[in-house]
């Protein structure tokens, strides 16, 4: 099987595939490459189901062009700002400022000044995931961190946060 290797200062190894499908695997320095290749063979059918997910991914969410990525900009400033001020009177927080950018790993953030940053892909989901990922950010004002406490707030707001979540997922 073909994959990367990347060694570094680990402990243990660890498999990753890619968006685009590949393999990497990081191993300890010191690791042999018999036991890193048994690694690999004896995690297969993992790697296979894996591969298949991503490859099931990018069919699901192919590129979109330039003028795609302009409305998706365009919708998200049209919807994200009034959804975070629909939700921040709700849960009685104030965030300083709503940002939109073009990440693709990650829908929203939080900064340590309460900045939220969302990603213009969200607005390609539905509008109860695109409100889950608004009360995230927003639980995230009071709790730094993904605690108990902090599904605690978003339950507060919305008892169906795990359905929403199977959204963002499928």
């Amino acid at each position: 099987m073909d994959y990367t290797l990347i060694r570094s200062k680990r402990r243990t190894m660890a498999l990753e595939i890619t968006r685009d499908g590949q393999v990497l695997v990081r191993a300890p320095q010191r690791t042999s490459q018999a036991v890193i290749d048994r690694f690999v063979a004896s995690h297969a059918d993992w790697i296979a189901t894996h591969q298949q997910t991503q490859q099931q991914r990018a069919e699901n969410h192919p590129p979109l062009s330039d003028a795609e990525i302009a409305a998706l900009r365009q919708k998200a400033w049209e919807i994200l700002p009034d959804r975070v001020a629909h939700y921040a009177a709700i849960m009685g927080v104030a965030p300083t400022g709503v940002k939109i950018t073009s990440a693709k790993t990650r829908f929203g953030s939080c900064s340590v000044k309460n900045r939220l940053c969302f990603s213009l892909y969200l607005m390609t989901y539905p509008d109860r995931a695109i409100d889950y990922v608004v009360v995230h950010e927003l639980a995230h004002i009071r709790q730094k961190n993904h605690s108990p406490a902090f599904y605690a707030e978003v339950a507060k707001v919305m008892p169906d946060y795990k359905e929403r979540v199977k959204l963002l997922k499928a």
